[in-house]
């Protein structure tokens, strides 16, 4: 079994820094990466990271840095930034980062840019660094107080994803483990883009019914996306995926939900993005929809909810659209869309 002795974190978000504090019980040094130095000079003078998750101590074997070559020692290192950063990322640490050190995405999201999965852009990027993926329902003030969390770490063998997670694992903190990288990339890049129609309908005041038929429907959309791109039906239905796209669809931490709680009360995008909070579904819809074209995979919600970000249709437009979708068997096509 590895031991990893340091462990890095790049990133200094809420969710890097729980992540960071959690990685700080197992390894003797773990490095939280920022790219400010301002930032780092501030958590190591309060050691806090006040701006993010304020309140929450870090830990005494826990480094804030802006240095990325503190980085060029850890065995292994997390990427906490957002999924539109990755490959910036990425390409300063090429050089830094020491070959077979394995690369855990933290981040949700599909390269728009590019059309490419983040797993990919490593591949493209830095070849000699396996990917892994960390994923599934959680909030990063909910882990940091310590309440019950279980999520998915996905890694190229069994073994080596066992391995990742016990450097993560906490008692209030489970980590099951998987072979299947792409099913989780798709259930949390998916689920982000479905969250902000479920705000959508919610700030419509559309009731629980809809909310929960809209749920249903989405999922049946990201089943098909993934089945489409190879990913396990089990991981779909599992934390990384139904998981994810149930909490995700029904909490207002989620940023991406609230996003689409505002857009459905009536403000406009920029309005709703006022606050400055990342919202991953806001990048992934276009690319997902793209990809999904290529396929010919049915997804109505994404594609409503990709036009209404677009401003290509207004909300009511988009709810109507929807709604007047011709009434299917919803075992005809569940059976059409196995084969």
């Amino acid at each position: 079994m590895p031991d990893h002795q340091h462990i890095a974190v790049l990133g200094a978000g809420a969710w890097g820094t729980v992540l960071a504090n959690l990685a700080a019980r197992h390894a003797a040094t773990v490095h939280l990466w920022t790219r400010e130095p301002a930032h780092a000079a501030e958590m190591a003078a309060t050691g806090v990271n006040a701006r993010r998750l304020p309140g929450v101590p870090l830990a005494p074997n826990l480094t804030p840095t802006a240095r990325l070559d503190d980085v060029a020692m850890a065995s292994v290192i997390l990427l906490a930034v957002p999924a539109q950063a990755v490959r910036q990322t990425l390409t300063a640490l090429a050089g830094i980062a020491a070959p077979n050190v394995p690369l855990i995405l933290c981040a949700k999201g599909i390269e728009r840019a590019s059309g490419l999965f983040l797993s990919d852009v490593i591949g493209e990027i830095l070849p000699a660094n396996p990917p892994a993926v960390l994923s599934g329902p959680s909030f990063a003030a909910d882990v940091a107080k310590g309440l019950p969390t279980a999520v998915t770490l996905a890694a190229e063998s069994e073994d080596e994803a066992a391995d990742l997670a016990r450097t993560l694992a906490a008692p209030w903190f489970r980590l099951y483990h998987s072979r299947d990288i792409r099913g989780l990339e798709i259930g949390g890049a998916a689920k982000n883009v479905l969250a902000i129609a479920s705000g959508i309908a919610a700030g419509r005041g559309l009731g629980a019914s809809a909310g929960a038929a809209l749920i249903a429907r989405g999922f049946a959309e990201l089943s098909r996306f993934g089945r489409a791109f190879g990913a396990d039906v089990t991981t779909l239905a599992g934390l990384s995926g139904l998981g994810d796209l149930v909490l995700t669809c029904t909490s207002g931490q989620s940023r991406n939900f609230s996003l689409g709680l505002a857009l459905g009360r009536g403000n406009d995008l920029a309005s709703a993005r006022a606050d400055g909070q990342l919202t991953e579904g806001v990048f992934t819809s276009g690319v997902l929809v793209d990809l999904a074209h290529q396929k010919n995979i049915d997804m109505p919600i994404c594609e409503a909810v990709d036009a209404v970000l677009a401003e290509r249709i207004g909300i009511d437009a988009a709810i109507e659209a929807l709604l007047a979708r011709p009434a299917k068997s919803e075992l005809a096509q569940a059976l059409t869309e196995e084969k």
